[in-house]
């Protein structure tokens, strides 16, 4: 799959959390006291990073820009395509460069890649779980603040389709706004007069469907529904607009979900819960 992160500063990304390690900001007085102090300024590293575990690979190419900013003339070779799945103890990516910079920035591109790809391997059990049933797998906005754009991109990685990307590019109507609005048809009659062309509704409850169908809803999140229930909903839907299942998702349960015919199920645990990868990083001198 191809590297992109549209609309993500991935220089100022990689700045600020190398000046996290290092203590200010770089060029400025930020400092790797161990290698300063214990590595010679002129000594050289091969290094192999590897994955201890099965896993699916995802954030090699931000390792090897952290790398590359403190060592411009590293050489490195990615030896996985991202999104590839990939056997414990396979080799991911080799490196020769100046020894100080490959161990200064050796945490900052482990974390990425550790975080990334722990989320593109639990992306991709749940995509397997679901195979052949005609449903897509959902990420959420259930992320860390300020890695949303990597993490969403993990997900692709891993097989998941992203769901919006933020407040700005849906309108999703969810139990407290049709609580303030007074009920789901209002609050979907304004998101209309508004001009509002993607509306996602929240339903909960199976008599909410037609109100909020009947309003202009493109869209409906079946909540906290169990796969009967969802079977009915889907049913009544008959097809009018994309259904949604959502909330308390698990892996032993998300295949029944699927087969009950919803187009689409989210899943929040994909970002919020994921483990890290057993990813490291072995020096052997050049």
């Amino acid at each position: 799959m191809t590297f992109s992160l549209p609309d993500f500063d991935l220089p100022a990304f990689i700045a600020s959390t190398l000046a996290e390690d290092l203590g200010g900001p770089l060029g400025g007085g930020g400092r790797d006291v161990t290698s300063e102090n214990v590595i010679p300024a002129d000594a050289r590293f091969t290094g192999m990073m590897d994955s201890r575990d099965a896993v699916t690979v995802a954030g090699l190419p931000i390792a090897e820009a952290f790398f590359r900013v403190l060592d411009p003339d590293v050489e490195i070779e990615i030896l996985v395509g991202e999104g590839e799945s990939i056997a414990a103890g396979a080799d991911l990516m080799r490196m020769k460069g100046n020894a100080r910079a490959l161990l200064t920035a050796e945490r900052s591109a482990l974390n990425t890649v550790q975080h990334l790809t722990g989320i593109a391997t639990m992306t991709r059990t749940y995509v397997d779980k679901i195979a052949g049933t005609g449903a897509t797998l959902l990420d959420t906005r259930k992320t860390i603040p300020g890695l949303r754009v990597l993490e969403k991109y993990a997900t692709r990685m891993g097989g998941a389709t992203n769901h919006r990307m933020g407040l700005w590019d849906a309108a999703m109507i969810k139990d407290n706004h049709i609580a303030v609005a007074g009920s789901v048809g209002e609050a979907v009659r304004r998101a209309v007069d508004a001009g509002v062309e993607s509306i996602i509704v929240e339903v909960d409850r199976v008599d909410q469907i037609e109100p909020a169908l009947t309003a202009g809803a493109t869209h409906l999140l079946l909540d906290n529904m169990d796969p009967p229930t969802l079977r009915g909903a889907v049913t009544l839907i008959g097809g009018r607009v994309p259904t949604e299942a959502s909330g308390g998702v698990r892996l032993d349960t998300i295949r029944a979900i699927a087969e009950t015919g919803v187009d689409y199920i989210s899943v929040g645990r994909l970002t919020q819960s994921a483990p890290a990868a057993d990813v490291g990083l072995d020096f052997a001198s050049a």
